[in-house]
Formats: structure tokens, sequence, C-alpha cells
């Protein structure tokens, strides 16, 4: 009876996480999609933990109270700038978890080991143990406690494939002879080495991409572990998660033009330097909060381009108050979002809907381009590399090629900065320096509170 009302939970718990991914497409059913695929959650563990092979729940109950006392303040003491940092240690302990599964399955089973199990648990691990410390890394990155600019040394591709064909090799080996279990630490070793190595001389720039495609891992080392265990449950979530991941990860190359390849040994990211060893001094056009207020009012349509200045800022409710005094006058208000914008995928779709931001008001990069030409205003909020039109003009430009938001063909551009400091891709932006932008330095939250001052309500 037990085995059925398992059986029964997991094609549930199935159905569910399926579910969740589809109504996590939109912004509208976001919410169910989340609900969905943790009531899943719930009733995959729970049916776990009514399998007849657990006879002790003492450890269960330690790692349970353990576990809810280090996540529950994480996530909710996390700032939304950090949600990218708490999203990589999240693929870190899954990983992990993978990971420590496979190495107890291989230690208590190794006589018995053999075929296909032992190649799913040789993928298993090498997926987990790299993407741990991988994603270790990224948090640390985003974090800025390791330097966000590539970290590069001569022929550190060559040393890196080799390490990994090194690791590859071991993991054959012990596919032929499980029993030489000298051999795994080495293993292990040399796929937690591979991790780090992996990510240091990836760029911030393409940090997005990165924790997509972390996430990709951390879902086929899971899928791996269902085959090795024979859970099918674990199977089918793993190989939503790891192909999700990857088609977001194909998505993010896609907005920033990129290849996968580029991504992961370009060491993209590194500050641009004159020939002659200085920047080119040029100028730029500055506005006060009551100047920029006189022509928000005046304007008939602006075009909200937000970027990650805005989440540092938290200026996410400010924001919301512009927008409704704006639609308030009549001024038809528009988000325009960038796939790449912000330091996960959907960073600024869930800064704009913790305001409260209409979700008919969020257009994508591809819906909303074709408006700017007949925008009174694009105003641009924290956003660099996203809106520099060099990367349609300028062949000799690193982001050269990539899509980007066409903010310079709207009449009035204006940009909330702190300073004229280059974006993750460490180069100067045209947009900046054209006669129609109008820059406007300063806090994004305080700057924006200047302007709602500044506007009639």
């Amino acid at each position: 009876m037990i085995q059925h009302l398992v059986q029964y939970a997991y094609l549930v718990a199935a159905a569910l996480f399926v579910l969740s991914l589809k109504w996590m497409n939109s912004p509208a059913t976001a919410r169910r999609g989340v609900f969905a695929g943790e009531v899943g959650m719930l009733l995959a563990i729970v049916g776990t933990l009514l399998v007849n092979d657990i006879v002790n729940y003492q450890w269960i109950l330690v790692a349970f109270f353990l576990g809810t006392a280090i996540g529950v303040p994480l996530a909710y003491k996390m700032p939304i700038t950090a949600v990218p940092q708490q999203t990589a240690l999240s693929h870190a302990c899954g990983a992990l978890a993978a990971a420590l599964v496979g190495t107890a399955e291989y230690y208590r089973h190794t006589a018995d080991l053999h075929g296909f199990t032992m190649v799913a648990l040789i993928v298993e691990m090498l997926l987990g143990f790299l993407t741990f410390t991988g994603s270790l890394m990224a948090a640390g990155k985003l974090q800025e406690v390791l330097p966000t600019r590539p970290i590069t040394y001569r022929n550190q591709n060559l040393i890196n494939l080799t390490l990994f064909a090194i690791a590859l090799g071991i993991g054959v080996r012990l596919i032929v002879v499980p029993t030489d279990t000298y051999l795994f630490p080495f293993f292990v070793g040399l796929s937690l080495l591979f991790g780090v190595l992996l990510i240091i001389p990836i760029g911030g720039a393409d940090m997005p991409t990165v924790i997509a495609l972390l996430n990709s891992y951390a879902g086929l080392s899971a899928c791996a572990m269902g085959f090795a265990l024979n859970n099918k449950l674990l199977v089918i979530a793993g190989a939503l998660d790891g192909s999700s991941g990857m088609i977001l990860s194909i998505i993010m190359c896609k907005a920033m033009n990129r290849s996968f390849i580029d991504v992961l040994f370009g060491a993209f990211g590194q500050v641009q330097v004159a020939k002659d060893g200085a920047k080119e001094k040029r100028n730029v056009h500055s506005a006060s909060p009551e100047e920029a207020a006189a022509i928000l009012e005046s304007a008939s349509s602006v075009i909200i381009v937000t970027g990650y200045g805005l989440a540092v800022a938290q200026a996410q409710h400010k924001l919301r108050e512009l927008f409704d005094i704006l639609t308030r006058r009549g001024v038809d208000v528009k988000f325009a979002i960038h796939p790449v914008a912000g330091r996960m995928p959907g960073h600024m779709n869930v800064l704009l809907a913790e305001a409260d931001i209409p979700y008919d008001r969020l257009y994508e990069m591809d819906d909303i381009n074709s408006d700017f030409g007949q925008c009174d205003v694009a105003l641009v909020i924290g956003a660099n590399d996203v809106v520099n039109p060099g990367a349609r003009k300028d062949k000799d430009s690193p982001i050269y090629g990539m899509p980007i938001l066409d903010c310079d063909r709207a009449r009035t551009v204006m940009v909330i900065k702190r300073s004229m400091s280059p974006g993750f891709a460490g180069i100067d932006n045209e947009l900046f320096y054209m006669d129609k932008t109008l820059m406007l330095f300063g806090d994004a939250k305080e700057f924006i509170s200047e302007i709602v001052k500044e506007l009639p309500k």
C-alpha cells in the first residue's frame, strides 16, 4: 500500500514540475508556477520519506532543522541585489548534495557496481562536484569577494582542458574497474578544481549565462543520480532542470551574440584601454532633477530601461511612484527589458514585479525596439552595455553584434548613473556622449525621488 502511495505522489509531483515550468514562462502565472513547484517538491520529499528502505529518521531530522535554520534567514534577509548570488549558492548546494549521494553510493556498493549504473554515477559526481565549486566562484564574483574581471594566465584553456581530460580518464577507469577505489579521491579533487578554473576566467558580463549554465549542470547531475538510484522522479526533475537551464543559456548567448565557447573561454569583460594608454576625454551633457522633471512633464510617451543600477539603489518603489504620476497625467509609459539586464535571467522582471509594476507595461527587447523611434523620452536607469549603440556600429567593439535596446533612436535620452564608469564589458558607451543624451548623475533612488517631488501631482 505504501509503495503505491509513493508512486502516486511521484506521479503528481512530476506533473506539477512540468506545469511549474510552463507557468513560470509568463509573469502573469509565475506565482502559480512557483507554488506548483513547491507543492511538487513537498510531495516528492514526503513520498521518498515513506520508502521502506528508510529505517532511521534521526539524521534526516537533523539535516531538516539545520537546513531550515540556514535557508529561512538567508531567504528573508537576502536583498534583491543579491538574488543572483543566492541562486548560485542554491546551485552549489544542490550539486553538492547530488555529488555526495553519488559518493555514498559508490563506497556502499563498490563491488556490485557495473555498466550503466557506474556511468551514471561518474556523470553525476563529475557534474556535481564541478558545479559546486563553479557556483561558489560565481557567487564570489557576483558578491565581489573575488575579482569580477576575468582572471587569466598563460595556456589557461589548455591546462583546464587537460585537467578535465584527466578527470574524465579516471572516471572511465572507474567505470571499467570500480574497485580501483584509490583513484576516486583524485577524481573528486580534479572535478572540484576544474569547477574553480572553469569560472575564474569568466567576466561579470557573462554571469547571467554562467548562472543558467550552472543550473543546467546541477539538473543534469540530478538526472544522472535518478538513473543511478533507479528513481524516475529524479530523472524527470533533473531532465527538466537541465534542459531548461541549457535552453536559457542559449537564449542568453543569443541575446549577447556570443557562443558557449566564447562564454567559457573568451575571458570577456576585461577593461578596454586606449592604445596610447590613456582614455580620451569627451564632453557630456548633464541635467538636474528639475530639468529632467520638466522634460518628462512635457512628454507624451516614455520608455524606461532598467539595469543593475536600479537594483543596487533599491529604486524600484520610487520608480513605481514616478510611473503612477506620469500615467495619471496621460503619459504612455512602457518598460523595456533586455534579456541579460541585471546579473541573472529575469532579474529586472523580478525587481519590477516587487514594486507591482503592471505586467502589461513590461516589454521584451524584440517587442519594444520598434517603438523607440516614436518615443519622446527614453529614461535609462542603471543600464550600460545593453543600450550601447557601439554594438551596432563599431566592428572593433567586443560587444559588436550583440542585440541592444535602441534607446539612441528616441527623441531625448536621459541616463541616471552614478558616474561615467564603464559597464561589465569594460568599454565606453557612445550613447552617453550623444547631443540628445542628458546624464543625470547620482544615486537612482535619490534622483528619482527628486524628480517625483518636482512633478505636479
